[in-house]
């Protein structure tokens, strides 16, 4: 679990789980995902697979074109945000 980012609107955190049985041969996967969790909201939603990798790589591409601001990475990451369903509750 590693966290990528938290702004006053979003926290956004990265779960890689092995997936393969290290005892067998062969090339080793990965599952996992990124976890949204929008404060203002307080919801949150797993997105894993192609969605995933979706959002990776508009991250990549936000980052490629320069440093983003704030705004910029917290419009791109609402638009992922807007699908969380799952409220957020504290233990």
């Amino acid at each position: 679990m590693h966290m990528l980012y938290n702004s006053d609107s979003f926290i956004v955190v990265q779960f890689d789980v092995p997936a393969a049985d290290e005892a067998e041969p062969g090339p080793q996967l990965n599952r996992g995902g990124f976890e949204i969790v929008d404060k203002f909201a307080r919801k949150e939603i797993f997105i894993e697979g192609a969605l995933a990798e979706s959002f990776q790589q508009g991250v990549q591409a936000l980052i490629e074109d320069g440093e983003p601001s704030e705004d910029e990475l917290d419009a791109f990451i609402e638009r992922y945000a807007v699908m969380g369903q799952q409220p957020v509750v504290m233990h």
